[in-house]
């Protein structure tokens, strides 16, 4: 018996020794539709190696695309017709790439490629890793939408009034469907279906294999705002001020809130505890109970037209207050804000926060893209602090002046 035991364990050492062992990297999820995932909470833990930095980073034109993370790099777009691809921890270019365009259209990332939009009326299909074109698709208009890519299908709307389906891999058509007005809300694809707005005033539901119409919803006014789903139900707002919750089966409406004001907004849902975040033209950040639409909080922290991102127990929001804002999920109550104009030179905040562990990364119509750290509360000295001290010394120089003169009209005559 013991003969038989050592022949065993013998043979199982000898498999050990002479099976060559694999071990496969964890890889780094992909970002695949705008603000991440259907509950659109922009937000991918860091790596266990990442080196967090504050920093700024000057493009040419205002940032409107919201950006996007893989593998600790950055992409997003900008109003100087590019892309481009920063180092996460420092913030130095690792690449960009030229339209024709503005590209306000947020980038996704599948695979080894990146994908976006341009007003050029192209879809581009770049390397992620060198900004190689792998190819580009030429709608009927400009693009604003941001992308969708599920099962190397990617979706994306155009100004054309299309819904565009294609093959992520070569980008070949594989279906289109028309509306009335341009598309220039994102795509989500749920359970086999893909939704959006248009500015026709409808949210529609089409079969995401074949763009076969399901439903349609009326909302009455143009619908910008890009869908948030889970748990068979779709949430919107739209630029009547309504925001809805509809069934995706049927588009029956759940539950409604009126916000009085413009919801280009897109919602960001926290399933744990039944919120929901959304930015109005009310000057609002508002969490409503994702079941009924009740209001649980609202802060007033200017217009909002970026949609806010998850961190932990804050959220992240940015505003055309020209502030970015970590906030109490819970209660709204501010835990502390960036302001890079220092408020005598604010700019808006369109671009929606990307969050990386304890990172934020959020662009501005300063055109600078910025890397924010949370759990020191800081962000980087921007050029405007540069432009106050010098108003500061002019207005001093000119009171010492003003004193002089004083001083000397003062003095009495010798004569």
């Amino acid at each position: 018996m013991l003969e038989k035991k050592n022949i065993i364990i013998g043979f199982v050492i000898m498999c050990l020794i002479t099976t060559p062992v694999s071990i496969t990297p964890v890889l780094a999820a992909d970002w695949t539709m705008f603000h991440r995932d259907l509950d659109r909470t922009g937000y991918l833990d860091e790596a266990s190696d990442f080196i967090p930095e504050i920093w700024l980073f000057k493009t040419g034109g205002a940032i409107q695309s919201s950006p996007s993370i893989s593998d600790k790099i950055l992409y997003f777009g900008s109003l100087d017709d590019c892309i481009y691809a920063l180092n996460l921890e420092d913030g130095t270019r690792v690449w960009d790439y030229k339209t024709q365009g503005d590209i306000v259209s947020s980038p996704v990332i599948s695979g080894d490629n990146v994908y976006f939009g341009s007003k050029d009326g192209y879809l581009y299909a770049l390397n992620k890793k060198n900004g190689d074109s792998v190819w580009k698709y030429k709608a009927g208009n400009s693009i604003e939408s941001s992308p969708t890519i599920v099962n190397g299908t990617i979706y994306f709307g155009a100004n054309d009034n299309r819904l565009y389906a294609l093959y992520a891999e070569n980008g070949t058509m594989k279906w289109e469907f028309e509306s009335e007005n341009a598309i220039k809300s994102s795509p989500g694809v749920y359970n086999g279906s893909v939704y959006f707005g248009s500015d026709d005033g409808k949210i529609y539901a089409l079969d995401a294999a074949d763009g076969t119409k399901l439903w349609e919803f009326d909302t009455g006014n143009a619908v910008v705002s890009s869908p948030a789903i889970r748990n068979n139900v779709l949430y919107e707002g739209t630029d009547n001020g309504v925001f809805y919750a509809l069934n995706t089966n049927d588009g029956s409406v759940k539950w409604s809130y009126n916000f009085g004001d413009p919801v280009k907004s897109t919602p960001l849902l926290d399933s744990n505890d039944n919120s929901l975040f959304i930015g109005a033209d009310n000057g609002n950040i508002t969490c409503l109970d994702m079941r009924n639409g009740k209001l649980k909080w609202s802060a007033s922290i200017g217009n909002v037209k970026s949609s806010p991102a998850l961190m932990g127990d804050y959220i992240v929001v940015s505003s055309d207050s020209g502030t970015v804002y970590v906030l109490n999920k819970y209660s709204g109550k501010e835990e502390w804000n960036y302001s890079p104009g220092y408020y005598l030179f604010n700019t808006p905040f369109i671009s929606s926060a990307a969050v990386y562990g304890d990172s934020i990364y959020v662009g501005g119509v300063d055109g600078y893209m910025y890397a924010l750290n949370n759990e020191e509360k800081s962000g980087p000295t921007s050029e405007f602090l540069y432009y106050i001290v010098g108003i500061v010394a002019v207005i001093i120089i000119a009171l010492i002046a003003i004193r002089i003169i004083i001083r000397r009209r003062r003095k009495p005559s010798k004569y």
